[in-house]
């Protein structure tokens, strides 16, 4: 069986590409670098002993999709292709309807002439709507999104669930993570992104080895337990895991089917912090600084669904979290720079 992997140079991507060739799918790759380095599936041929097939490439050229369709029997899509930065977004919200929509209208098209009915789509929790009660279930209400990159995922969900209305053949899986962080554990690839990090784990990571003075805390006030933000965060092979199990639950079922990926548990920030420092002995430097406009105080999954459904749990603590990350980043302290 051979799965086409959008955006499988990036840190999600790289590490589902490893979990599925393990488990004895062929696996084709296309991905624009735009936040990728191609080193990265150097590292995913040495891992798993296998070359993974590479097409450099924007998912929206529709002639070069149409080439990797016609030269490859393609069984399954697992579509992580799109931009994910949440403040870019807020600033350049044009950027993200274009690329983010238009990459999944111009895949499914293409999947569509060429007969390929399973797409599992890389979404996101931003998806649901910040005033529902915790813990957020699959059922939970969805919309009343905070910016545009979770519109853009709103939507890209929506588009699939109208394709699968009206077609009985097509599988779509919605996969909603919510906060993925760790790496590989033999340290060989893990999240290295581009400019100032966007998310909490790569930039304690570079504070840990230098690259940046200070970790900023954004309030101290919420209504949690030391009043520092709570997220579910889940350890990026887990996360990747996730998508194999999605890949064998639609290779038995069609439809469109909306899973959430989490561990169901909440960690603060403070929390992350310190269990950092703790399991790596090393010293975070941190300020707290006043809250970001759109942020919530808690965040955190029922994974009950993914539990039952796709037969799937996270095993991984928040202690091998913090491991893995820091192994990759210490071994690797310019990324794939090095």
């Amino acid at each position: 069986m051979t799965i086409l992997v959008t955006g499988g140079a990036g840190y999600i991507g790289s590490h589902t590409c490893v979990e599925l060739i393990d488990n004895g799918y062929n696996v084709i790759v296309i991905d624009n670098l735009c936040n990728s380095n191609p080193r990265c599936l150097d590292r995913v041929g040495l891992l798993t002993n296998k070359t993974v097939k590479f097409y450099e490439g924007d998912v929206r050229d529709q002639k070069l999709l149409e080439e990797i369709f016609s030269d490859n029997k393609i069984d399954c899509v697992i579509h992580f292709a799109g931009l994910k930065a949440v403040g870019d977004s807020v600033n350049n919200p044009w950027h993200y309807y274009d690329n983010n929509l238009n990459v999944t209208l111009v895949l499914t098209k293409v999947m569509e002439k060429y007969g390929v009915k399973n797409i599992i789509f890389s979404s996101s929790a931003t998806v649901y709507d910040v005033n529902n009660p915790m813990p957020l279930g699959e059922e939970s209400k969805t919309g009343n999104c905070t910016n545009p990159y979770g519109w853009t995922k709103y939507m890209t969900e929506q588009i699939l669930k109208d394709m699968a209305r009206v077609d009985s053949e097509l599988g779509v899986a919605l996969l909603r993570y919510f906060n993925p962080i760790g790496a590989h554990h033999s340290g060989m690839i893990g999240e290295d992104p581009r400019g100032v990090p966007t998310n909490l784990m790569p930039y304690i990571t570079q504070v840990a080895i230098g690259r940046r003075d200070f970790l900023s805390i954004y309030g101290d006030d919420y209504n949690t337990p030391d009043g520092t933000g709570v997220r579910d965060y889940i350890h990026v092979v887990d996360l990747a895991k996730g998508h194999v199990a999605a890949v064998q639950y639609l290779e038995q079922n069609k439809g469109c089917e909306a899973f959430n990926l989490g561990t169901g548990t909440g960690y603060s920030v403070l929390e992350m912090v310190n269990t950092f420092k703790k399991v790596n002995d090393v010293s975070i430097a941190f300020k707290i600084v006043e809250r970001r406009d759109g942020d919530i105080g808690v965040c955190y999954s029922n994974p009950d669904k993914s539990n039952k459904k796709l037969s799937w749990k996270a095993i991984y603590s928040l202690e091998d979290m913090v491991r893995d990350s820091w192994k990759w980043q210490s071994q690797n302290p310019a990324g794939y720079a090095d």
